[in-house]
């Protein structure tokens, strides 16, 4: 909860400015009506698991969202789930990726589409993201408002139809491409490419497809076209006019989407309505791994449960996403999360047993001007964190005002300062005091880990978890504690 003696203190909050992927500017931010935000985040297409660079898109919006709460707005919030819709090339061509894993797998679609959507809510509970007023619409349940969507756009000019299915004229919107000033000519080459000769330009992408003839589908529904199934990007926009409606204020997603997805998603919808779709659109920047995209096929592929495998809280992972602007590339390696894991530790057990005792006291006024300058400035958490460090080191402050100002500033970072649940994890024991079977299982595993089996390392944790020993890896080796 925020700290109200500090609302009464602060009433004026500098002025949150965040960088428009639009226009290419820095932008003070203004609701289009009253002091409710309507934002819509690109959620996952849930034919897997989603890893820890899809990840950070919700870090971003749920930071997004902290700050917008803290300046005073309302907020509705929509993370869609495609679940039917995206195939695997931006030319329109080729597998609905939730079909083809259901092929792959020997599964139904919807179960998969069930498992992988149960999975990455988890996570998003895992990270410390409140789900509880967020709505997370389904694709599959709103094929009727597509359908009346694509009808809108065959009447009004914008969309043809042709033997598979119904196109978007790009050629009818001149404007395509002005998010992020993309040039149709410098698309990157074969990202889209005209396999349909029947497409009017190369750039004109799908609305309707309609089920090949003698393909089986899992999923298709009855259209004014024929038996078929939606387009990808018509997904968001319909969902979009009828949770959030025809104007919203913010739209986030990754770097990758900025490009084909949501230059399509506005020349559909502005051709639609007429009406500008999107106020302030924000976009996060890739990770890397050991210096390499995420890439199933280099088998470089971290998910969120293995860094609670390598005994790491979640949160551990957003503190680290925090350390760089969410605008900027980040490399992950183990080291690095394993030097986040120490610097949040560190931060945790000031509070703990330091300041947690000493109640009554409120957030230092120069320390909070200086932590919402940074974030008021484009979300810049890096520079929010040093000042967090900057205040706990400053000794002329009691410990009563840095333990509200860790509390106030938890309401906006969410790393787990003041939880419970996380001070559990710091009850480190000396090895010296474990029982000797203990000690024996953590030294086989520090064996394990010295010459890379990780496989085998992690089924000690595990072992040790089942006898009540909770272990954290950090760069001056492992630390182990007794779950309560």
């Amino acid at each position: 909860m925020l700290s109200r003696l500090f609302q009464r203190a602060h009433p004026n909050r500098p002025p949150l400015r965040l960088h428009n992927t639009l226009s290419g500017a820095l932008e003070e931010f203004t609701a289009l009506s009253s002091r409710e935000v309507k934002m819509y985040n690109c959620g996952p297409t849930v034919y897997d698991r989603q890893h820890i660079g899809n990840l950070r898109s919700y870090v971003l919006a749920d930071t997004l969202r902290r700050a917008l709460l803290y300046w005073g707005y309302s907020l509705k919030q929509v993370i869609n789930i495609t679940d039917v819709g995206h195939l695997v090339s931006d030319a329109d061509e080729g597998e609905d990726k939730m079909e083809a894993s259901a092929k792959k797998q020997g599964r139904s679609a919807k179960d998969i589409a069930s498992e992988y959507t149960d999975a990455f809510l988890k996570d998003l509970d895992a990270l410390g993201i409140d789900r509880t007023h967020i709505l997370f619409p389904r694709a599959t349940e709103y094929i009727s408002e597509q359908i009346a969507l694509v009808k809108t756009l065959l009447e009004k000019g914008y969309a043809y139809e042709i033997a598979d299915g119904i196109y978007f004229d790009v050629s009818r919107f001149p404007s395509y491409g002005k998010l992020g000033g993309i040039k149709l000519s410098g698309l990157r080459e074969g990202a889209r490419v005209e396999e349909n000769p029947e497409k009017h330009g190369p750039y004109d992408f799908a609305l309707w497809k309609r089920s090949p003839p003698g393909v089986e589908r899992e999923q298709e529904w009855n259209s004014p076209w024929g038996v078929g199934f939606p387009g990808w990007h018509i997904e968001c926009t319909a969902m979009i006019f009828k949770l959030l409606g025809k104007q919203i204020d913010i739209h986030t997603g990754g770097v990758d989407h900025i490009p084909v997805h949501h230059n399509n998603e506005i020349a559909q919808a502005e051709a639609a309505t007429g009406k500008r779709y999107v106020k302030y659109w924000l976009h996060n920047e890739f990770i890397t791994i050991e210096g390499k995209k995420i890439s199933k096929s280099l088998g470089n592929t971290v998910y969120l449960y293995n860094v609670a495998d390598r005994g790491l809280s979640p949160k551990v992972l957003r503190y680290w996403f925090l350390t760089a602007h969410y605008r900027s590339p980040i490399n992950f390696t183990w080291e690095a999360l394993e030097g986040a894991a120490s610097a949040r530790d560190r931060l945790l057990r000031h509070f703990f047993e330091e300041y947690a005792q000493a109640e009554g006291g409120t957030p230092d006024e120069s320390f909070m001007r200086n932590f919402l300058d940074a974030l008021a400035h484009d979300l810049d958490t890096p520079k929010a964190l040093a000042a967090v460090w900057e205040m706990v080191r400053n000794e002329s402050l009691s410990p009563a005002v840095k333990r509200a100002s860790l509390l106030e500033v938890d309401t906006l970072l969410g790393i787990g300062i003041g939880d419970a649940r996380e001070r559990m994890k710091l009850s480190v024991i000396p090895e010296r005091e474990l029982p000797e079977e203990i000690q024996k299982l953590l030294q086989e595993r520090e064996e394990a880990r010295a010459s890379k089996d990780f496989t085998r390392a992690d089924v000690l944790r595990r072992e040790l978890q089942e006898r009540g020993y909770e272990i954290s890896d950090t760069p001056e080796g492992s630390r182990i504690s007794k779950i309560n």
